[in-house]
This record gives structure tokens, C-alpha cells and sequence, in this order.
């Protein structure tokens, strides 16, 4: 093999070694990302939780929520989907546990 044939693989096998390296560190740092922004949010899920478990409220305003966790409301949806709550189905904003209200099935 000539000597620019080798040159020309030493090269390409450089790039291809740094792009995978390249790849690899960013599925890294984004990973990394998410267990820190799962962790940020384990306080507000457990309140949440909490709120939706109490014995006097089956039925929770979503605006009181937002407030009592300090969220935002796409924020706060998401993480009432995440403990297993869901919305009313009369179109008012209220969240409830499914484990407390589960779905009308209509029968």
C-alpha cells in the first residue's frame, strides 16, 4: 500500500473514531440532564401525590395546584399525568388520583 492510501485511512479512522466520540458525550450530557431535572422535580410529584391523596379532596383545581407546587400549567399537567392523575370530564379544570376516580366507562 502507498503511503497516501495509509495517510488517507489514518485520517478517515480519526473521523470516525471522533464522531462516534462526539455522539457518545452528548447521549452523555443529555442523559445526565434528565436524572437531574427528574430529581428537581420529585418534591413537586410527591406534593402533588399528596394533595391528591387527601381524604377530604378527591377533586383538586388545577390552579391551586400550580400554585402549591409553583409550576407552570404544562408543567403541573405533566406531572399529574406522571403520579397516575387525570383530568375531569365535564371540561372544568380539576384533577383527581385515577386510583380515586377512575374513568366513566359507561356501564
Amino acid at each position: 500500500m502507498s503511503e497516501s492510501i495509509i495517510i488517507a485511512l489514518i485520517g478517515v479512522g480519526g473521523a470516525v473514531i471522533g464522531s462516534v466520540a462526539t455522539l457518545a458525550g452528548n447521549f452523555f450530557i443529555h442523559w445526565l440532564k434528565n436524572i437531574d431535572e427528574k430529581n428537581k422535580e420529585k418534591p413537586a410529584r410527591e406534593l402533588l401525590t399528596e394533595m391528591l391523596n387527601h381524604k377530604e379532596h378527591k377533586w383538586r383545581n388545577l390552579d391551586i395546584l400550580m400554585h402549591v407546587i409553583g409550576a407552570n400549567e404544562e408543567t403541573t399537567k405533566r406531572l399529574l399525568l406522571e403520579v397516575g392523575a387525570r383530568a375531569s370530564e365535564d371540561g372544568q379544570c380539576l384533577w383527581a388520583l385515577k386510583s380515586r376516580a377512575p374513568l366513566n366507562t359507561g356501564k
